[in-house]
């Protein structure tokens, strides 16, 4: 019987981790990529989150190149314009200021790298936040939580309440969609 390849996590994300912990999968290491996030001119949200997950799971699978590397990277938008990490309070604030009210779109790459082949996906989910208050947008700025997070929010903490609608998948806005994953995973001829 055949061993099966080590599967290399290319983030650094708790959020991702637990998630494949869910579906009963635990990489043998996490090793998380370094590449430059910045959109190029003309690129489409769905566009960066697929090149950015193949190039992560690139950049990783170049240093374990006899692994099925797994990577992924999510991206919020409203339209064209792009809601990164925020990068301070102020930054936060005016992320969820934007997002009052009104539905943005998060698109979730997640691409698996073995043997000099990489497949991907994008999964694309539509989410509409209430109207938030002042004192709800300071409260969850104090939080801390939207450290670390596209959009300046994290959909599986205190901002779940802000959803007042979802059309897609809960699990891609949290930072990998579970079905697609899967099947890429089975794709390399990996399989839990």
């Amino acid at each position: 019987m055949a061993t099966r390849p080590e599967l290399v996590l290319a983030s650094a994300s708790p959020r991702r981790v637990e998630l494949l912990g869910l579906i009963g999968i635990t990489p043998d290491r996490v090793d998380p990529a370094d590449i430059d996030e910045t959109p190029l001119k003309g690129e489409t949200p769905a566009r960066l989150a697929a090149r950015l997950a193949i190039g992560k799971a690139q950049a990783t699978a170049a240093r374990a190149p006899d692994a099925v590397v797994l990577a992924a990277d999510t991206v919020v938008s409203v339209g064209r314009r792009f809601l990164e990490k925020a990068a301070d309070e102020a930054e936060a604030i005016r992320f969820l200021e934007l997002l009052s009210g009104r539905g943005h779109r998060v698109y979730t790459g997640v691409a698996v790298a073995q043997g000099g082949a990489v497949r991907h996906r994008v999964v694309e989910t539509r989410v509409t936040f209430k109207v938030l208050s002042p004192s709800e947008i300071a409260a969850y700025v104090a939080s801390g939580e939207w450290r670390g997070k596209a959009g300046g929010y994290g959909i599986q903490g205190r901002a779940g309440a802000f959803v007042a609608r979802l059309v897609g998948s809960y699990p891609a806005v949290m930072g990998l969609p579970l079905p697609e994953t899967l099947n890429l995973l089975a794709g390399a001829g990996w399989r839990p």
